[in-house]
């Protein structure tokens, strides 16, 4: 009953833009090792069992299995406006059970749910993507309940960092932070959501930040891989070149930066993330 007749949006019929870094194995490989237990920590101790849980551009599900198991008997609706990730997450959600689970295809700026159906609402590196911050958060008010939670965990793309540098690695960064707002996407929005929630209306907002590091040899390898076979593929590089982020020399050479680091005993490579969680207005 918390679901409107909208129901399920096209991918053509969303209003958020296609995501910049499209959506390749490699990638899929890394939003795998992204979990509740590990990605939502900010939030996990506001959540028992009954409360009903928002997950805005969900992906592939892997947090979102793990917040329904939180909250369990209570529903847990991810949304997400590529297709093939709420296909994956539906397959994630039978092979763990988690019948409490819900996904939809859909537009985060659009939900098809009623107004304060849900008590908590969650997104991962979603609000970096979204041209509209404040269009996003409004529709999430709409659908919490008064005084509920929303929960963000967002990339400071600027704060990371690849070591050692080797003179290049840095402006691999640069590279995905300039086509990232070429796309209208907001590279540093960890540090920007105290901000942009404090705009929104949002109350008793609490920050913290955190990083995702890389050291282990299984780690490094992962990194090198990402870097070769998704940052560096061609629809990529062709797509930060087009946009004026890179040139063709310029990937070669990250490239071979990356071959080093992943040889180097030092190598070491942290995500850093701002953290939100805020609370809506009673009134």
């Amino acid at each position: 009953m918390g679901v409107t007749e909208q129901g399920d949006l096209t991918e053509q019929e969303t209003a958020t833009p296609d995501y910049t870094m499209g959506y390749g194995e490699e990638y899929l490989q890394a939003l795998l090792r992204v979990s509740a237990k590990t990605h939502a920590t900010h939030l996990l101790p506001y959540l028992e069992p009954g409360l009903k849980v928002l997950d805005f551009g969900c992906g592939p599900g892997t947090i979102s299995i793990g917040l329904a198991e939180a909250v369990a008997p209570a529903e847990v609706h991810g949304i997400d406006m590529e297709p093939s990730q709420i296909d994956l997450a539906r397959m994630f959600a039978r092979r763990y059970g988690r019948d409490n689970a819900t996904f939809h295809v859909g537009d985060v700026t659009a939900m098809p749910f009623e107004d304060g159906f849900f008590d908590v609402a969650h997104c991962q590196n979603v609000l970096m993507h979204v041209p509209d911050t404040q269009a996003v958060l409004r529709e999430v008010k709409r659908v919490l309940k008064p005084d509920g939670i929303i929960a963000s965990r967002e990339m400071i793309s600027g704060s990371s960092f690849t070591h050692p540098d080797f003179e290049v690695l840095r402006k691999a960064w640069d590279m995905f932070e300039d086509l990232l707002a070429a796309d209208d996407g907001h590279p540093q929005m960890g540090k920007d959501m105290k901000t942009h929630f404090l705009e929104a209306g949002l109350v008793d907002i609490r920050v913290s930040a955190s990083f995702d590091t890389f050291t282990t040899p299984d780690e490094v390898a992962f990194i090198h891989q990402i870097a070769q076979q998704w940052f560096l593929a061609p629809e990529i590089t062709e797509a930060a070149i087009k946009y004026g982020a890179a040139t063709q020399a310029l990937c070669d050479q990250i490239g071979v930066a990356y071959d080093r680091w992943k040889d180097h005993p030092g190598a070491f490579a942290g995500v850093a993330y701002g953290e939100v969680l805020a609370w809506k207005p009673t009134s």
